[in-house]
């Protein structure tokens, strides 16, 4: 597995679908398999962080709950912190929120109102990017901390969605496409 497609084929090989799951009509991406791969998990992590080696990050922020599984990760790979994007009413200190249009359904997170730091340079981290909205809502907590959003990466993105336009013009980087 040498090669950049070798990689790319092992991973896509990690990724089952899950035909009308949460609703009919959708076909969710669980990542399961790949999270039980020791090499999935870790060639993941690796292709998620390559991008993002040299533009010093601070703080890695992902959303709850894949993003955390990524997220702490790669903080840990670039030697930043990790802070927890939470849904609604996980938070113990005072926090800031932000709702969101999910491709099936509504929904909010939050951030503690002290988590970020004006100036940090932060890496937002997910699972999956498919409308683009909890990223948008991700990318809104934090910047309204006025942090500098130094990129996006994700593991999966569904392009037919749209997810990345409704991003622009963050950087985006996504690992596995379809």
């Amino acid at each position: 597995m040498n090669s950049a497609a070798g990689m790319l084929n092992h991973l896509h090989s990690l990724i089952r679908d899950v035909p009308n799951f949460p609703k009919p009509g959708i076909i969710f991406k669980d990542i399961t398999p790949l999270l039980a791969d020791p090499s999935g998990l870790c060639l993941a992590v690796e292709l998620m962080a390559n991008p993002f080696r040299k533009s010093r990050v601070d703080l890695v922020c992902g959303a709850e709950s894949r993003g955390f599984i990524f997220g702490t990760a790669i903080a840990q790979t670039l030697g930043a912190g990790f802070v927890p994007l939470r849904k609604p009413g996980k938070l113990p200190s005072q926090r800031l929120t932000a709702e969101y249009d999910l491709e099936y359904g509504k929904d909010s997170l939050e951030i503690h109102a002290d988590a970020v730091c004006a100036g940090q340079r932060v890496l937002m981290v997910d699972d999956l990017l498919a409308t683009g909205g909890t990223m948008q809502a991700s990318c809104q907590l934090v910047s309204s901390m006025r942090a500098d959003i130094v990129g996006i990466a994700i593991l999966i993105e569904l392009e037919s969605l749209g997810g990345r336009k409704r991003l622009a013009p963050r950087d985006v980087h996504s690992v596995v496409s379809y």
